[in-house]
């Protein structure tokens, strides 16, 4: 069982440093930037180790909008009683009884699907099931994380076969409007997902001032030139891409290509095919709900 008696000693804005009205962009915003100062990756101090975890403790609860809206009510259903001590002597000690019993026998009263549950027991419940559900945003954090390790640190050494990916990047280009908060309909996963298929990608970044475009890097030549040559992305929005500086020169000019060539090329067209019938679906389906 979770533990609520340590979330209500602490502050969990104050932890990840966001205000308390900050919208949820800013409070991964002000996780990342603090995370990275005590991840385990980065500072082997134990005690550096134990902030990250409360950390990600704070992240799940704060970017969760029925877990937040409970620990503020706690919070503030905190404050409420520490002016109420401070305001309170001993000889009204007794109103004070009485006032606690008529807000418990209010909130006993409350019609919702925590009836008959204070504060403190409507937090518990929604810290254990976030704490047990809510993992997506942790693992997207972490991704993203060990992405910022790996830029960080990568070596851009020619590998044995010649092939530099630092030395042969692709420009991404599509149609967004400045103003656009969807970008076009564009975003890390959603191009992660188009062009991961061609294989390993070792950098994939989208400018955060100039809508509509992006670079990728790919771990092999073969990866890069299908990714160039066949990706589209959204058909209604299609994905402009192209090689920054002279293209690559191919490997397999002048070599036969084989029927197991082929073969990998349609499966991979296959799952392209598929992923956008996919994708139109799902946009479909929103589009119906809104």
């Amino acid at each position: 069982m979770a533990d609520v008696k340590k979330y209500k000693e602490i502050d969990l804005y104050d932890l990840i440093g966001a205000a308390n009205d900050a919208t949820e962009s800013e409070i991964r915003k002000s996780y990342r930037k603090k995370a990275l100062t005590c991840h385990p990756d980065k500072n082997p101090d134990p005690k550096a180790a134990e902030l990250f975890h409360k950390l990600q403790d704070a992240l799940q609860i704060l970017t969760d909008k029925s877990a937040r809206n409970a620990y503020d009510k706690l919070q503030k259903a905190k404050k409420e009683a520490e002016i109420r001590n401070r305001q309170l002597d001993s000889k009204r000690q007794k109103l004070k009884s009485d006032l606690e019993a008529r807000e418990k026998e209010a909130a006993n009263r409350k019609e919702s699907k925590y009836d008959s549950k204070t504060a403190e027991e409507v937090f518990q419940m929604e810290l254990e099931r976030v704490l047990k559900e809510n993992k997506k945003i942790l693992e997207e954090e972490n991704e993203l994380m060990r992405q910022n390790f790996a830029s960080a640190h990568i070596s851009y050494a020619a590998t044995s076969s010649g092939w530099d990916s630092s030395k042969h990047r692709i420009k991404i280009k599509w149609k967004a409007e400045k103003n656009d908060e969807t970008n076009g309909g564009y975003s890390y996963e959603n191009l992660t997902k188009y062009l991961d298929k061609y294989g390993d990608i070792v950098a994939l970044v989208i400018s955060s001032k100039k809508k509509g475009s992006g670079v990728v890097e790919f771990k092999s030549q073969d990866a890069a030139e299908m990714a160039v040559q066949y990706e589209k992305g959204i058909i209604s929005n299609p994905l402009k891409m192209e090689w920054i500086g002279d293209a690559p020169k191919s490997k397999k000019a002048g070599v036969t290509v084989t029927e197991s060539d082929y073969e990998s090329l349609v499966l991979r067209q296959m799952r392209q095919a598929e992923e956008r019938r996919k994708l139109i679906e799902q946009m479909m389906k929103e589009d119906a709900d809104d």
